[in-house]
């Protein structure tokens, strides 16, 4: 689980801060950079390194091998001109894998113009979640994996009990598909057509939004 790789979070407000945090629960070692001392010793106890830094400063940033790093994750809230500045300076360097947390679209269009591989809307991400979860009484989590095309966790009802995926036809009939079922602490990753469903089992579903939407409705 990312053992071995080299990761570095910069930026360490509410968000950067707990990446650090679950990376070190993770058990994976990760270099933690901010130019505020204060947040630098609060996430120090977390991180494998913690280092008071200007990110905008090439030279900071060879410095403190980010070149070497597998994986950086760009986290400075509002503060778009710096989150700009750092992102292209990393790709330069030649990093890897460069992950930033956007402000609004228009930052998320910069930054996938100077390179980004992955933009990163936590605040949006977990609001949709949640919608979902709420208007839904079925769906327990929902992951966007594109503007179309989704994940999502829904509860098998009654309508599902005892029958096997080969009955439900979720393919055929809505155009989505069941890639794993969990069962308490079980979970049966890729399923095959004769696996049994039980209420109370956990499907989780992949498809375009509107197959899934249709599934939730009408199949489960």
């Amino acid at each position: 689980m990312g053992q071995g790789k080299q990761f570095a979070v910069i930026g360490l407000g509410r968000f950067g801060g707990s990446l650090v945090e679950e990376f070190h629960y993770l058990g994976v070692d990760v270099l933690a950079i901010d130019r505020n001392e204060e947040k630098v010793e609060k996430y120090s106890q977390y991180a494998t390194h913690a280092v008071q830094a200007n990110a905008i400063n090439e030279n900071t940033l060879k410095e403190l091998g980010l070149k070497n790093m597998d994986h950086v994750i760009v986290s400075f809230g509002n503060d778009i001109e710096t989150s700009i500045l750092t992102t292209l300076l990393l790709k330069e360097l030649g990093v890897k894998q460069v992950w930033v947390k956007a402000y609004n679209q228009y930052h998320q269009r910069v930054l996938e113009k100077i390179g980004a591989d992955k933009v990163i809307h936590p605040e949006r991400d977990m609001a949709k979640r949640i919608a979902h979860h709420v208007i839904s009484e079925k769906i327990i989590d929902y992951i966007e994996l594109s503007k179309d095309h989704s994940i999502v966790e829904i509860v098998a009802s009654d309508k599902l009990h005892e029958k096997t995926l080969q009955n439900i036809d979720a393919r055929a009939k809505y155009g989505c598909n069941i890639i794993g079922i969990q069962r308490e602490e079980d979970i049966i990753v890729s399923p095959s057509a004769d696996d049994l469903i039980y209420k109370g089992d956990i499907l989780i579903v992949i498809g375009h939004n509107s197959d899934l939407h249709r599934f939730e409705v009408q199949g489960v």
